[in-house]
């Protein structure tokens, strides 16, 4: 498969959702997808079917004024989930949605989203959320009020689709205040001890092609042990990981370690 992680592939601000062309993000995909693809959009609110059927309506015609038409839209939520498995099949093009990331996580697990993607044949694009959950260990970046406890549980299983956890939208949250902390300095760069984690701004996206080479593609930060670095700006290619020393997803899970704490080696 092929792996478009995107903060947001939309314009920010703009009053209607328009895909961003910068960073060559339009180029990438249409390369990597048939003509007309089947799109299925992976819910980030299952319990939520008007925002899902909405979201799924109004990215559809973001594509199709940007030159992509889908020939079959379809959602995955709470109503179709015991159509996952064929609905996944008969798709060549999964979106998975933006919103709250633990609901998300929680959703994708109840599902067994995981190993239903694992031999999947097409092209899959996070979208927020959905970039967040794509990781192998999802770091959940507080985001809601109460959440910046340090009792809320910081990392959970995800899709195993990259060992990359991307932290959306950073133009927007990067001044954040939640629960009377900042979010970055307060929160999240306690958080990156002994972690790395990319901060990417909309516009900008890490795409991950079937052998693995992993390319990071316009304005990004790194975040790692409570410091910050931007290591690329608007319209620069940055080679993450080639074919060569491609990652693979550990197996090692345990879930009844406390606080969702990773069993397994990561490698670097």
């Amino acid at each position: 498969m092929t792996v478009f992680l995107t903060s947001s592939p939309c314009v920010y601000q703009a009053p209607r959702a328009i895909i961003n062309p910068e960073n060559c993000f339009l180029v990438n995909l249409f390369s990597f997808l048939p003509e007309n693809p089947r799109c299925l959009f992976v819910a980030s609110a299952p319990d939520d079917p008007d925002f899902t059927d909405r979201v799924a309506e109004e990215m559809a015609m973001a594509f199709r004024l940007a030159g992509l038409d889908f020939s079959q839209v379809e959602t995955l939520d709470r109503r179709s989930q015991d159509r996952a498995e064929d609905l996944i099949a008969d798709s060549d093009f999964m979106v998975l949605c933006g919103g709250h990331v633990p609901t998300q996580n929680e959703f994708f697990q109840e599902i067994g989203l995981r190993e239903l993607v694992k031999d999947y044949g097409g092209v899959i694009m996070g979208i927020s959320a959905g970039t967040m959950n794509a990781a192998d260990r999802v770091y959940l970046q507080p985001e809601e009020e109460g959440e910046s406890s340090p009792d809320f549980q910081r990392f959970a299983e995800g899709l195993g689709l990259t060992d990359i956890n991307v932290l959306p939208h950073y133009q927007q949250v990067k001044d954040h205040m939640l629960d009377g902390l900042r979010l970055f300095e307060d929160v999240t760069y306690a958080d990156s001890m002994g972690e790395c984690f990319f901060a990417l701004v909309d516009g900008s996206y890490i795409l991950i092609e079937e052998d693995g080479t992993t390319t990071l593609f316009g304005e990004a930060y790194c975040i790692q042990d409570a410091e910050i670095e931007q290591i690329a700006e608007l319209g620069d290619v940055v080679l993450i990981e080639s074919s060569e020393d491609a990652w693979e997803p550990d197996e090692e899970w345990d879930e009844e370690e406390e606080n969702g704490n990773w069993d397994g080696e990561e490698e670097e």
